[in-house]
């Protein structure tokens, strides 16, 4: 397994999580099954934002005894009320429902304290201006959640999350898909059958939000990184072809800032299905071969990071070097810590020779060797 910083919370997470939500419906020993699989194979971040008793219940049992092996994503502001899960920004609700989380895990805090499904702005300026926030401060200045996170699926909520400076980290919801589509407070839209076909490859309030996070080194866990499993199906894909699992992870931990995918499994072998992403060659990580040979999609020129481009023959790695550049464009002045990363490179964009040989292989038509001139300059 392989472990990633978690931005300036500084914890070391496994690339693959464990987004428990499917374990509500499952027994408790089934649910211990998942929990041993996960621990075998290296998982150490578990999110957990649902509000049933009996799921929690399960889950603190699974991991009785061993609650330091574990990074745990407790929401705030999931509550369980009158035999339903509300999402709530009363504080007294949102306090009972965090205690009861507190009590069925059986700890004292929380690594990942997460304000709980904000996508739109008028609740956000609730969270904001209102006694919400100041319970979660409170939690955060007793120790009782080590760091503050928050769930959204829209990244112009994401954004102004990340400028207020609250949020240490954000739950977020990636895949090819919901990457091409624009800010919407209606998780509903990034589901619909059919994608406006003008749209053009990562839409920009996204690559903004990825630039955001990677400047002020806020860390991104992945949810929907299967989009409901809707990618694993050619007549369900908006691109009309099917990804592989590995496929939708790799595309998810080739974005900026990204550092676990957070994957929802019912079975101890579907734990070893995500896992084996870290022993998949690169055809099978291939996501981008796929894409562009898809009926619809909108990456034409557009470089996803996706690797094709190696090997080169001064071994310089193009699609870091296309990362850096993208993200440095995105704002008036390079960032110090952007140029720090490029400096680190062993092989500059300068040491391009344009032989041409990673524009053949590119699928999306990229022209690397331009953007290796403009990133030479760039960071010169």
């Amino acid at each position: 397994m392989n472990y990633r910083r978690l931005g300036k919370t500084g914890l070391m997470v496994s690339e693959i999580g464990f987004g428990a939500e499917w374990m509500e419906r499952h027994s408790l020993e089934e649910c211990k099954a998942v929990v041993a699989e996960c621990e075998k194979q290296g998982i150490n971040i578990l999110d957990c934002w649902m509000s049933e008793p009996n799921v929690r219940s399960n889950l603190g049992a699974a991991i009785k005894g061993r609650r330091e092996k574990w990074y745990i994503q407790g929401h705030i502001g999931s509550t369980w009320q009158n035999g339903q899960y509300v999402r709530s920004r009363d504080v007294a609700a949102a306090k009972n429902a965090f205690e009861d989380l507190l009590a069925r895990f059986d700890t004292d805090y929380i690594d990942l304290g997460m304000i709980h499904y904000v996508d739109q702005f008028a609740d956000w300026d609730t969270i904001v201006n209102g006694p919400f926030l100041d319970y979660v401060m409170e939690l955060k200045a007793r120790g009782t959640i080590r760091h503050i996170g928050m769930s959204t699926h829209n990244p112009a909520i994401a954004k102004k999350a990340v400028e207020s400076g609250i949020v240490e980290m954000i739950l977020f919801s990636i895949n090819p898909a919901f990457d091409m589509m624009p800010p919407s407070e209606n998780i509903d839209a990034y589901f619909a059958d059919e994608y406006d076909p003008s749209l053009g490859g990562v839409a920009p309030e996204r690559a903004e939000l990825y630039k955001l996070c990677e400047q002020n080194d806020v860390g991104i866990t992945v949810m929907k990184g299967f989009a409901g499993g809707r990618l694993f199906s050619a007549e369900r894909s908006p691109f009309g072809v099917a990804l592989t699992p590995v496929q939708c992870i790799h595309y998810c931990l080739t974005r900026p800032a990204v550092s676990a995918v957070m994957v929802g499994y019912d079975t101890p072998e579907q734990v070893t299905d995500a896992v084996s992403y870290e022993t998949a060659d690169d055809d099978a990580k291939d996501y981008a071969s796929i894409l562009a040979g898809a009926p619809r999609h909108a990456y034409h020129g557009q470089c996803t990071y996706c690797g094709h481009c190696k090997p080169c023959p001064n071994d310089i790695d193009i699609a870091m070097i296309n990362k850096l550049y993208d993200l440095a464009t995105m704002q008036s002045e390079v960032p110090a810590s952007i140029k720090a990363h490029y400096k680190e490179l062993k092989h500059s964009a300068a040491e391009c020779i344009g032989c041409g040989g990673c524009e053949t292989r590119c699928p999306f038509g990229v022209k690397v060797a331009e953007r290796m001139e403009k990133a030479a300059r760039l960071f010169a």
